[in-house]
């Protein structure tokens, strides 16, 4: 009995009369390929039971495994349900879909802290969002290109928007109907655990470590120029940015008497804003009559139902494809800021 032989790149190469790397690109790199001629060499691939090449034989020649791993903050059942965390995957696919790459998900929450070994064989890795502590970057390898977003590692190309300015410009707009009663409500802001009200015995987190000290100095700067002290603004803080974890901290806001509740919530997420805004609405509290909110991110969500969320709006899928063109090479690694834009909406007019 005759076994058949696997068709090789080799055979296959000779059967369509193109080079071996013309079939390499048809299946690694399609942007260095016509359509047509692309769709010919898969079609005629399938055809003659032909897989593509192998990745097992490929990384050990190469080098090169053609994966790029992201290192979520979070859990992966938190990061696949966030709306920003979502789009920002979303972006990075993108990319890695267009250049015959394969995504790999870490998270930083719910497991022990360190790398799985599938890590290993990673081309590059994307850090999205402060680790829960540095143990995992530490242990990444090396020589690997790395690229953080939404926080800065040493020597390493970042991707950020601009936090401090998109904040102040949305506080400025806020604040041209001057508040009686402004808070602003912080997003993981305290090195110890903090679901509610911010008091002296917090410690805030460094400049280094999130976003929020940023959106924070954006907010203050605005309130001090409209005579505010800003010492005297009080913060609450949301531990995680979903609605079980807001509600409590929402409750004991809105829940206050009507002359000290706060009249201008400067929310630093839609999802903090939202919820608010849903929580407001059940309590018969008026909004923006007696209550206006602003957010910050943009999602779909906030703009689809009414009132409509005023809020800042970041692009989540151009920072997730700036990331990967950046791994991949496509792009040089630097330091990339990207943009915002105000969107005005009801919530605050």
């Amino acid at each position: 009995m005759t076994v058949s032989r696997r068709m090789t790149l080799k055979d296959l190469a000779l059967e369509l009369g193109v080079s071996t790397a013309t079939i390499s690109n048809a299946f690694n790199r399609p942007d260095q390929l016509s359509p047509l001629l692309r769709e010919r060499i898969l079609r005629e691939a399938k055809r003659l039971g032909y897989n593509g090449p192998d990745a097992k034989a490929r990384s050990l020649r190469t080098g090169r495994s053609s994966i790029v791993a992201v290192i979520l903050a979070e859990s992966l059942t938190y990061s696949l349900n966030d709306a920003v965390a979502s789009e920002f995957l979303s972006g990075v696919a993108e990319v890695l879909d267009a250049h015959g790459h394969t995504l790999l998900l870490l998270p930083g929450r719910g497991h022990a802290s360190q790398l799985p070994n599938s890590a290993n064989i990673a081309d590059g890795f994307i850090v999205y969002g402060l680790m829960p502590n540095g143990k995992m970057i530490d242990e990444l390898p090396t020589q690997r290109p790395l690229v953080s977003v939404d926080f800065d590692i040493d020597g390493c190309p970042t991707v950020h928007i601009d936090d401090r300015d998109a904040s102040y410009a949305m506080a400025m707009h806020a604040l041209q109907q001057r508040p009686e009663r402004p808070a602003i409500i912080n997003l993981r802001l305290t090195k110890e655990h903090c679901n509610g009200r911010v008091t002296a015995a917090h410690t805030l987190l460094p400049d280094s470590s999130t976003i929020s000290r940023a959106r924070l100095a954006g907010f203050h700067a605005a309130l001090a120029e409209h005579g505010f002290d800003t010492e005297k603004i009080p913060l609450w803080n949301i531990e995680e940015n979903v609605f079980d974890v807001c509600a409590p901290v929402l409750t004991e806001i809105l829940d206050q008497p009507a002359s000290q509740r706060p009249d201008l919530l400067l929310c630093m997420s839609d999802r903090i804003a939202l919820t608010a805004l849903t929580m407001a609405e059940q309590r018969g509290i008026g909004v923006p009559d007696t209550l206006r909110i602003t957010g910050f991110d943009g999602i779909a969500e906030g703009q689809y139902r009414a009132p409509r969320l005023t809020t800042v709006r970041q692009d989540s899928a151009g920072k997730g494809r700036t990331a990967a063109k950046m791994i991949l090479g496509r792009i040089p690694k630097a330091q990339q800021l990207l943009k915002t834009e105000l969107l005005l909406g009801d919530t605050c007019p």
